[in-house]
């Protein structure tokens, strides 16, 4: 960081009881006032450099003492006193941190040229082009204490020359980037990586506000010069930085404390980070977008903002990793997947690869759903429409086989083993048997946490394979199965006996469950009977569809014939 030195005097301000004076053996005769504090000075030396003062001084001579209030001196008191102390030639020194300050109050005072050679001002102008615009972290730091004194840094030409300069040193190659700059990503060793990195600029400018920031951004993004890849990176550092919820947004709930006007503030970064995400797809990562959709509710940010989150969300969701989604909220998960299928669906499948990569990128999304229901089955208050609802979602297309959708289901059944018979039903009717791999049917109808249709539905199954002669393994018998899965660790009975038979009420259950193998037998059989009844009525009503249509042919035919006929007789009369 570069600055500059004036003065080569040694400091006497001393402070007492809220006044500020210098020591010095002839008595102050000027008095200023800035907010609360108050000055002892003299004339002489400020009125030869401040045009401000020698005009409010101008109606009294030296020996007379005058006092002057200036509350709106830009940059308060600490301004105002090295504006002072350079009117002394008392040693001070200039820097980015106090640049913008400085200068306002010295032009503010008048401290300029035509008032005396070599002035504040000019001193200040000229350590700005040569110096402050010439570094990178300078421009940067002195863009950042611009926010404290706005109006005055714009009038003055402060902010648009910073950002100038900071623009020019981002889109310079990185093979020429020679100065300094902040760069702490994980991982990253400067000694062991001799070029620069591409990125090298997000961290410095992340210090700034948001409205400064935008201003680079697109001014950037204007010039097409560097790839939305980068600026998506920026926008992401610039995230973590200034809401630090984003890092563990998916893991925690909406319970966050904050003040309204930390909502409000958050809320205008999250909108306007929003507006700055380039239209390139891969711009920024899904990951992100997710974190910034779960944080939208959290500080009530604008529908339009929302929707464009879901909307690029969705489109990327097939990239997701379950890290990335919110386990405290399970609708949202759900509504960027609906808009997902709904955006897939509108793309034409045109020619094979792209129907590949269609059909890729649904199954991965569907095992991504089911990866996320294992998570959340975990959670005490996940409720059981919620969790059909997501599974449901999935599309018969996006699960091949349905084994890591039993793993969730069978989580969500040990953690809530207090489910009704209609929730377990429900809960469990989401499953098909025929896309369970032979291990997880195995383990499946041996399963106590299942209901007892969903065990039967299993067995019958496997006992279809087994006519049909399709199993390549040698599986159990329908009633050993039925058997192994409601098989309790023995008990004892009343005269204390070890019992190693089934109770009355696995025999009841063990007669229920051949009684329902019976019945879903016979109503397979009687579908199978309607299917073809339904063909046979459909290929007799083709046939007599035909019919009609040719005796129709027929007779339009004879009609035809019959007025020619008439034609030619009435013809052959008039001769």
């Amino acid at each position: 960081m570069k600055f500059m030195k004036l003065g080569t005097r040694s400091d006497t301000f001393y402070t007492e009881q809220a006044t500020r004076s210098l020591v010095s053996d002839i008595p102050p005769n000027l008095v200023i006032k800035i907010n609360d504090t108050t000055y002892l000075l003299h004339k002489s030396p400020l009125i030869s450099k401040c045009g401000l003062l020698r005009r409010l001084c101008s109606d009294t001579n030296d020996s007379e003492s005058d006092v002057l209030e200036l509350h709106d001196m830009p940059g308060g008191s600490e301004a105002f006193e090295l504006c002072a102390k350079f009117c002394y030639g008392i040693s001070i020194n200039i820097s980015a941190y106090n640049f913008v300050p400085s200068l306002c109050a010295s032009k503010l005072l008048q401290m300029n040229e035509s008032i005396e050679r070599g002035n504040f001002v000019g001193k200040l102008e000229s350590f700005f082009g040569s110096c402050i615009l010439e570094g990178w972290k300078d421009s940067v730091s002195t863009l950042q204490a611009t926010e404290k004194l706005p109006e005055w840094s714009e009038n003055l030409g402060i902010i648009r020359k910073c950002i100038d300069s900071i623009i020019e040193k981002i889109l310079t190659p990185p093979s020429q980037v020679k100065w300094s700059y902040t760069y702490t990503r994980p991982g990253y060793n400067r000694k062991q990586h001799h070029s620069v990195p591409k990125d090298w600029w997000t961290e410095d400018i992340s210090i700034l506000n948001i409205d400064l920031f935008r201003c680079i951004i697109m001014t950037i993004r204007s010039t097409h010069v560097l790839p939305p890849q980068l600026i998506g990176e920026s926008l992401h550092v610039y995230a973590c930085k200034w809401l630090p919820c984003i890092i563990n947004v998916q893991s925690s709930g909406s319970s966050v404390s904050q003040t309204e006007e930390s909502k409000e503030k958050n809320r205008k970064i999250l909108e306007t980070i929003v507006s700055m995400i380039p239209a390139d797809r891969g711009s920024v990562s899904v990951g992100f977008l997710l974190k910034l959709l779960s944080m939208s509710n959290l500080f009530g940010v604008s529908t339009v903002s929302k929707t464009e989150l879901i909307k690029r969300a969705s489109i990327q969701f097939h990239e997701a990793k379950v890290s990335d989604l919110n386990f405290y909220d399970v609708e949202l998960v759900q509504v960027v997947l609906e808009s997902f299928l709904k955006f897939w669906k509108r793309i034409s499948p045109g020619d094979a690869d792209n129907r590949h990569y269609l059909l890729r990128s649904i199954r991965k999304v569907g095992k991504l759903v089911d990866s996320y229901l294992q998570v959340v089955a975990r959670d005490d208050n996940m409720e059981v429409s919620k969790f059909v609802a997501l599974a449901e979602t999935v599309p018969a297309i996006g699960r091949l086989e349905h084994d890591d959708l039993y793993q969730a289901i069978n989580i969500y059944l040990k953690v809530h083993s207090e489910l009704s018979k209609a929730e377990k039903k429900r809960l469990c009717g989401i499953l098909e048997c025929q896309k369970l791999s032979p291990e997880v049917r195995a383990h499946a109808v041996k399963n106590e946490f299942l209901p007892l249709r969903t065990v039967v539905q299993l067995l019958y199954y496997e006992q279809e394979k087994d006519l049909n002669g399709t199993t390549s393994t040698k599986l159990q018998k329908p009633h050993e199965l039925l058997l192994g899965a409601k098989m309790r660790p023995a008990t004892r009975d009343s005269n204390g006996k070890r019992s190693l038979g089934l109770d009355k009420e696995e025999f009841k259950r063990e007669d229920i469950t051949r009684k329902a193998s019976l019945a879903e037998s016979r109503e397979k059989s009687e579908h199978k009977t309607q299917r073809l009844d339904d063909k046979l009525a459909l290929d007799l009503e083709k046939k007599m569809v035909i019919r009609e249509v040719k005796e129709e042919a027929k007779k339009k035919m004879s009609i035809g014939r019959t007025r020619s006929s008439k034609s030619e007789y009435g013809s052959e009369k008039r001769r």
